[in-house]
């Protein structure tokens, strides 16, 4: 069987050009290429098609519809001048990959690591992300996870502004110098997961709703109407994005794509869309290990269940509910989502490491309905867990992280228990060395857009409360400056010592057996056996625990490496007492 993808953009063939541009309504479509506009012809499904000799990869060319544009071509595969800009024709194939003995990483050895192509080194670039994959690779992880690199309006933006959705952002490197990034993490031993976005286009740049109907009424979204999944032409619209999601991950080799908001995916139709996209890269995209990764809030079994039974068969889903109960014990949050864990205890936490999310259909004050669903049917690999990430992080009025919130002990006892769980673990960038740095929400919009989004910046913390402050301007360029990390930080003090416990914890994980036993003897303790080890943690002030009689100790939290102000716990034959927050893991094999 003939496989019709890639559908859409400039295809190069051989010594020619293939152009397809899907636009249902227009009458006529046409490209201006160098000084000649070329008409394309009709074909089916109001796509629009014309092989052209002179074109070859480098050609410049925008899209005309009717009398209106030109336009960039919303499948562009890069847009060098920009998101306004002509797009360029690029040949994919021309890159030679080495990665023809990469095997993938099994769901199950997941250690993710986020990112922010921009601000996770000074050079903001894919070429400044290749250079720290060593590093990365020693640390422990075993993925990184690319915030979104579709192209933008500006110089930089936080990443959810979808304007040019085929084309890496030009402010990040061209596209070679992404499949650079993919292919080196692959050598090195690293996944590589996209982030993508399939539930709005962005505010600038996107022109895709000019070429198609890409939005309808019929549902409303916290961005305005929702991506057209279901209404008129909506065939067209699904085709588009499950052609993004095989481009990326054949076009550039990417082992996983992680789909933001899927809760704002709104489909009656039957196939659901999402199960449409997996059954499309189960059918279009050969191994190694592919992951395909939701965000969302809801709980929802259906999300990762086989499609033969129901389900939309994805692979793994974001699980908000460790990360909420930890911040509401530590931290005290009480905002927005944190009202429906209030009272939170380490028995409520024990049940999420145990089930892998605790809201399975329990009214949600802050939604106002139930939430959830049974998680008897989703295997604890299929969650990713974190205790930050950039969400959680960059959504917060000053973009401060757990660090500033919690005590340094308390934050290595619950990064203990986030590599210990059976879940997948989640690191947001700089984490692993308890960084400084914020991760600020930044934006390069235009004048007009950019005045709007700072004044609904500060309009969004009126009311929250316990913050007084001012709210860092998104379209300062002193914003986005503070949020790239401090790499000279990693190596001094207190900073070193975070480094080296998490080193040594995922150093340890994948020693971690299957098996998994977890309860709170108290409010703020837990005990956790994954053998061969036995974790003892205090979630909050001192604590007596009970540990497997005469275990030897492979370490704990206030080791010297591991703190420069350490207050080690009293270890007797069966039992550890900490002074303050902590976990010590011994072995019981």
């Amino acid at each position: 069987m003939t496989d019709p993808f890639p559908l859409h953009g400039a295809l190069v063939q051989d010594d020619a050009v293939t152009f397809r541009v899907w636009a249902p309504a227009a009458d006529q479509v046409a490209l201006d290429l160098d000084d000649a506009t070329v008409p394309l012809s009709p074909t089916d499904d109001g796509l629009f098609e014309r092989t052209v000799d002179a074109a070859a990869p480098g050609t410049r060319y925008q899209v005309r519809l009717d009398d209106d544009g030109p336009f960039p071509d919303p499948a562009a595969r890069y847009q060098p001048d920009g998101v306004h800009g002509p797009s360029e024709v690029v040949d994919p194939s021309v890159y030679e990959w080495d990665d023809d003995d990469w095997d993938g990483v099994a769901r199950e050895d997941l250690v993710v690591y986020e990112l922010h192509v921009g601000t996770f080194t000074e050079q903001g670039s894919f070429d400044g992300v290749r250079e720290q994959l060593s590093y990365l690779k020693d640390l422990g992880v075993t993925a990184i996870e690319l915030m979104p690199v579709h192209d933008f309006p500006g110089d930089r933006n936080w990443g959810y502004d979808p304007a040019a959705l085929f084309a890496p952002a030009s402010a990040y490197g061209r596209p070679d110098e992404l499949r650079r990034l993919v292919d080196a993490a692959h050598q090195t031993g690293l996944a590589v997961i996209l982030d993508v976005i399939y539930n709005h286009l962005g505010p600038d740049g996107a022109y895709a709703n000019a070429f198609a109907p890409f939005l309808t009424d019929k549902y409303e979204t916290p961005w305005g109407r929702a991506i057209n999944l279901d209404d008129a032409h909506s065939e067209g619209v699904r085709r588009f994005f499950i052609d993004n999601a095989l481009h990326w991950l054949r076009e550039y080799h990417v082992d996983g794509l992680r789909l933001d908001a899927t809760h704002a995916l709104h489909d009656e139709s039957t196939p659901h869309f999402l199960a449409e996209l997996s059954a499309a890269v189960d059918e279009h995209v050969d191994s190694p290990e592919r992951h395909l990764i939701a965000e969302d809030h809801r709980n929802l079994n259906t999300l990762v269940q086989p499609r033969d039974d129901g389900g939309y068969g994805l692979d793994g889903v974001w699980s908000d509910d460790l990360h909420h109960q930890l911040r509401v014990l530590t931290a005290g949050d009480t905002e927005g989502y944190y009202r429906d864990y209030q009272g939170t205890t380490a028995a409520d936490i024990a049940t999420t490491i145990r089930d892998g999310w605790f809201f399975r259909g329990e009214h949600s004050a802050h939604l106002g309905e139930p939430r959830g669903t049974d998680p008897d049917l989703v295997a604890p690999a299929q969650c990713v867990v974190f205790i930050q990430n950039h969400d959680q992080v960059g959504n917060r009025p000053t973009g401060n992280r757990l660090t500033d919130d919690v005590s340094p002990a308390t934050y290595r006892a619950l990064s203990v228990l986030l590599c210990v769980g059976p879940e997948v673990p989640l690191l947001f960038m700089g984490q692993e060395w308890a960084a400084s740095t914020p991760f600020q929400f930044f934006t390069d919009h235009n004048e007009e857009l950019g005045t709007s989004v700072t004044a609904g910046r500060k309009e969004e913390f009126e009311d929250f409360s316990g913050f007084e402050g001012e709210v860092p301007d998104p379209q300062d360029p002193a914003t986005f400056a503070r949020s790239v990390l401090d790499w000279d930080e990693p190596s001094r003090p207190p900073h070193d010592g975070v480094l080296a416990l998490y080193r040594d914890l995922l150093t340890l994980r994948p020693r971690l057996g299957d098996e998994m036993h977890i309860e709170a003897p108290s409010d703020t303790t837990l005990l956790l056996e994954r053998p061969p080890v036995y974790v003892a943690i205090s979630l909050k002030g001192a604590a007596n625990l009970e540990l497997p009689p005469e275990a030897p100790v492979l370490f704990h939290t206030e080791q010297g490496g591991y703190t420069p102000a350490p207050r080690p716990p009293v270890f007797t034959a069966d039992t550890v007492s900490f002074s303050r927050p902590g976990a010590a893991v011994v072995r019981t094999e």
